[in-house]
């Protein structure tokens, strides 16, 4: 048997001397700390010397890390814009509009129809009026929009903790979806919160960022949960962020008139989103938000008016809810920005505050459209002080609504 034992001392040695190059992580045996005890004939074998006299502590069989899977949970949280262009130069913003217009869920005509007007008729000759307009929005630093984004990521990710991991994506451009989808893949997730930016639900815009997440999750081996917020526009600090911004200009001037300017989008769109095939009648319909038009992007635009001027005690008939941005013929829901503006001088309204309540950050359609542009009407149409509200951009109050849609889904 002494033949036997030699053997059994050789193999033991060689497990040893394996065990000892190896660079075991969190949750093994550290290499600096391995002990084995191997009984030979009553004698221990330590992994750096042939024999030791006395037992160490430490033993093979140690328990493994114990770390639940609750303490070691993960949470992606993926914020959406809807996109900017990656410069104001007349390429990128030609690329940005094919990409943005070509959307199917943004203009919902025939693939061929769409493609012939966007690649040949709107991106060709408005990039270079667009590319002008850009120039005059952007900043040393970029996009007010993808700066304003970067910005609340950084601050989201400081106050959620390390239990959260955050991204910002664009719809259109840059960074993508698809890029801070698969950064987001990379983290172990248990799930994944997508927040689109936009506080009501539209087809266009929230609907647009679902189908393009889930198209890229589609192919994914392994999908964690994942949970897509719809809207926000309800959101009592959503709500008090505008209505604060709203009191720090009344406090300093006596406004005739408030004007709520919301993106527009077509009828058609509206229409076919009603599931119960007739109530939307662009009228009365959208006076109170209900579970038959909780969906309708102009009824909430409404529902977002009437709670702001209750948190402002603004009375009836100091204010007006109206849609902007309107592209082609076809009728856009009403009333139009461009036509109330008119109407409101003829009525005497000489000064007003003006809200984009369906944007969270400031971008060409407020800081220019509504900013610039509609005060340059309304003084042409003889009102004399015309105020933009800039929008919840990077604010504290902005952050906090965000981190407790995140952490209170029920919210």
């Amino acid at each position: 048997m002494v033949g036997a034992g030699c053997i059994e001392r050789g193999l033991v040695r060689i497990v040893i001397a394996i065990f000892a190059r190896l660079n075991i992580k969190r949750g093994c045996i550290k290499k600096s700390k391995i002990v084995f005890r191997c009984h030979l004939n009553g004698t221990l074998i330590h992994p750096h010397h042939e024999t030791v006299n006395e037992m160490s502590t430490t033993a093979l069989a140690q328990p493994f890390d114990t770390t639940t899977l609750d303490e070691v949970r993960k949470t992606g949280v993926l914020i959406v814009n809807l996109g900017t262009p990656d410069s104001p130069s007349v390429p990128d913003v030609r690329k940005y509009l094919r990409q943005f217009l070509m959307d199917e869920r943004v203009i919902d005509i025939p693939y061929l129809n769409r493609w012939f007007l966007i690649n040949l008729i709107i991106a060709p000759f408005r990039a270079p009026k667009s590319a002008k307009v850009y120039k005059q929005l952007w900043k040393p630093d970029g996009s007010p929009l993808k700066t304003y984004g970067y910005s609340v990521k950084d601050k989201l990710q400081k106050v959620l903790g390390n239990d959260y991991v955050v991204e910002l994506a664009m719809r259109y451009q840059n960074p993508s979806i698809e890029k801070a989808l698969t950064a987001l893949r990379k983290e172990c997730l248990t799930e994944i919160i997508v927040v689109p930016f936009f506080p009501q639900y539209a087809s266009a815009s929230t609907g647009s960022v679902y189908k393009e997440v889930m198209r890229v999750v589609k192919d994914w081996e392994v999908l964690p949960e994942i949970r897509f917020v719809n809207r926000f526009l309800e959101h009592p600090k959503f709500i008090q962020g505008f209505v604060d911004l709203g009191k720090k200009y009344m406090a300093q001037h006596d406004y005739d008139h408030f004007v709520f300017s919301y993106h527009g989008l077509p009828e058609r769109q509206i229409t076919k989103g009603d599931v119960t095939g007739s109530f939307c009648q662009f009228g009365s319909c959208c006076d109170k938000l209900d579970h038959r038009n909780q969906h309708c992007y102009r009824a909430q635009c409404f529902e977002t008016t009437r709670l702001l001027v209750k948190g402002m005690g603004i009375p009836e008939g100091k204010y007006t809810t109206c849609f902007q941005s309107r592209l082609g013929k076809n009728p856009w829901i009403k009333p139009y920005t461009d036509e109330v503006i008119p109407e409101l001088t003829k009525k005497g309204v000489k000064s007003a505050l003006a809200f984009s309540p369906a944007f969270v950050a400031d971008c060409l359609e407020t800081t220019i459209e509504v900013g610039e542009e509609y005060k340059e009407m309304f003084e042409k149409e003889g009102g004399v002080h015309w105020q933009l509200v800039e929008s919840l951009n990077d604010s504290d109050i902005w952050v906090e609504c965000l981190e407790d849609i995140i952490r209170n889904p029920a919210s």
